[in-house]
């Protein structure tokens, strides 16, 4: 389930999401990341640079889902991972905001090439009522990685994230704030699941939990 959340212009709600992800201290101590924002079912709205810590509106391209830099210049390791936002948008009409990010927690399951469990209810609130699958590895924006992730979302139809193996996390939503509320839900899962090894380990939810939230958050909202 992909939750739609209010967005002003693509510039300015890309930057409005890599404020809230470093609000929310899920960020790794590099900052990097990059975000997208569809503009239309041929185009998107890329960051130009890696390092997103203090992005600017004018730090946002125009690119199309076939590569093309329509508008701006992108760094060259923002070139690279054109091809990753636009494989997601390709096969995902409802995505409309991608985020990857080396999130500590979330990269260490990244790390081990193991899944991430769906034990936390914030996960259950903002999209992921599953394991966040793994793709195995390839080099960053190569056609084995984009394979991968297209591979990934066909398997998982109804995922909202995966797990780049030996390398981070690729979250997406209706917008790029709802792939950023996303991208905190998982991060929090994720560092809690590795603490709770220290305790016994984490345990899963009873059967129906998913139905049972989502009628809890539709009497709120009536």
């Amino acid at each position: 389930m992909i939750t739609r959340s209010d967005t002003p212009s693509p510039g300015e709600a890309v930057v409005a999401a890599a404020r809230h992800l470093f609000a929310s201290d899920v960020m790794s101590h590099a900052g990097h990341a990059n975000l997208s924002a569809r503009l239309d079912a041929d185009r998107f709205a890329l960051t130009t640079t890696g390092m997103v810590r203090d992005l600017r509106p004018d730090q946002v391209a125009t690119v199309n889902v076939d590569g093309d830099v329509l508008e701006g210049e992108l760094a060259p390791e923002n070139a690279e991972i054109v091809a990753m936002h636009a494989v997601i948008y390709r096969a995902r009409a409802g995505v409309g905001g991608i985020i990857h990010t080396h999130s500590p927690s979330a990269t260490a399951f990244a790390l081990a090439n193991k899944e991430l469990p769906c034990r936390a209810e914030p996960l259950l609130r903002f999209g992921q009522a599953e394991p966040v699958p793994v793709v195995a590895w390839g080099p960053r924006g190569s056609d084995v990685s984009v394979w991968g992730i297209e591979a990934a979302l066909g398997e998982h139809p109804t995922t909202s994230a995966v797990l780049l193996a030996n390398h981070g996390l690729l979250a997406f939503g209706a917008d790029p704030m709802a792939a950023a509320r996303l991208v905190v839900a998982i991060e929090e899962s994720a560092e809690a699941e590795l603490a709770a090894t220290g305790i016994g380990g984490a345990v899963d939810f009873p059967s129906g939990a998913l139905a049972q939230v989502r009628a809890s958050m539709a009497r709120v909202r009536s």
